[in-house]
């Protein structure tokens, strides 16, 4: 400002200096030139210093935050896990074995005795014979039935859908200082995957055991003549059906008593009833019943115990029954 003040005051005396010495030649000037008189416009002053800068105008406002559009539903969970093992069924029921077949018709009976002589006496029928023996016991029940199926186990629920994808940008501020951009917010999480297909079927559990028979039952019979240890030909029948029967029941043991009646009068010596268990014991190993399933001793109910008589007893075989 101060340099364009000098500038011009410079040109005012100029102006004044040029004004007096045209008026001391104003006289030598004809009256036509005196129009001329007056100088020319000085220049044009030089531009003036730039005004300040004005104020910044007011920052816009923010732009909008707008939500991201939800995320894509999550994948379909895995399949859940295999059911677990079924429990193993109950142990099977005891059912009553058949009756044992009807024992053989009794010896027919003597004839009657001859009438006397002279009138002839009526003819009088013999005598009935005596009853035949009771028929054998009969063959144990069947094994029970195979336990129930285990139940089912469902699989778990699916994993979790994944998360959506980030929303759009806002929009720009108006027009000003930029407005603040603020990032759009993340979309909604992704619905949950669909539960897993349920798992398969856990395996079907153990078939329970068979029946269990918890004390020695009686089965068969064996009868010896006196003072001998050679199974009857009439009892050789026996050996075959006990060997079928623990094939097809190999939860059972075999028990063979041999014992003697205590309140009998004559003694059998240890010696013939051992002699008469082993006779029994080997025929029914070469039946093919293993020996390690063959039990000897005094197992039968001792009221029923007769000499001559060899027993035969069922029980279920003690490993079977811890085994459960």
């Amino acid at each position: 400002m101060k340099t364009a003040i000098t500038i011009m005051l410079m040109f005012a005396l100029a102006a004044m200096v040029g004004c007096q010495s045209k008026s001391r030649q104003s006289s030598k000037l004809s009256p036509s030139r005196q129009a001329d008189f007056v100088g020319p416009r000085g220049p044009v002053g030089p531009a003036g210093t730039r005004g300040e800068q004005g104020p910044t105008g007011q920052t816009g406002a923010p732009g909008y935050a707008i939500a991201g559009p939800s995320g894509a539903e999550g994948p379909t969970g895995a399949m859940g896990e295999q059911g677990r093992t079924g429990y193993q069924g109950p142990a099977g029921y005891l059912a009553v074995g058949p009756a044992g077949v009807a024992g053989p018709a009794g010896a027919r009976g003597e004839q009657g005795p001859v009438g006397l002589t002279g009138v002839r006496g009526d003819s009088t029928d013999g005598y009935a014979g005596p009853t035949g023996p009771i028929g054998r016991t009969g063959a144990q029940g069947l094994t029970g039935d195979t336990g129930a199926q285990g139940p089912t186990l469902v699989g778990p629920s699916g994993a979790a859908g994944r998360a959506g994808p980030t929303g759009e940008q806002g929009e720009r501020g108006q027009t000003g200082a930029q407005g603040s951009t603020t990032a759009g917010v993340a979309g909604l999480t992704g619905g949950v995957g669909a539960t897993g297909p349920q798992g398969p079927i856990g395996p079907t559990g153990r078939q329970g055991p068979a029946g269990v028979l918890v004390r020695w039952t009686s089965y068969r019979d064996f009868w010896f003549d006196y003072d001998k240890a050679v199974i009857h030909d009439a009892d050789s029948h026996i050996v075959p059906e006990i060997a079928a029967y623990m094939k097809a029941n190999p939860s059972l043991q075999l028990g063979i008593d041999g014992s003697t009646n205590p309140r009998a009068t004559v003694w059998r010596d240890q010696d013939l009833c051992d002699r008469r268990v082993e006779a029994i014991r080997a025929s029914l190993i070469r039946a093919g019943v293993p020996a390690e399933r063959i039990s000897a001793g005094m197992f039968g109910n001792v009221k029923l115990r007769r000499n001559g008589r060899v027993e035969v007893l069922l029980k279920t075989n003690q490993l079977v029954t811890h085994g459960q």
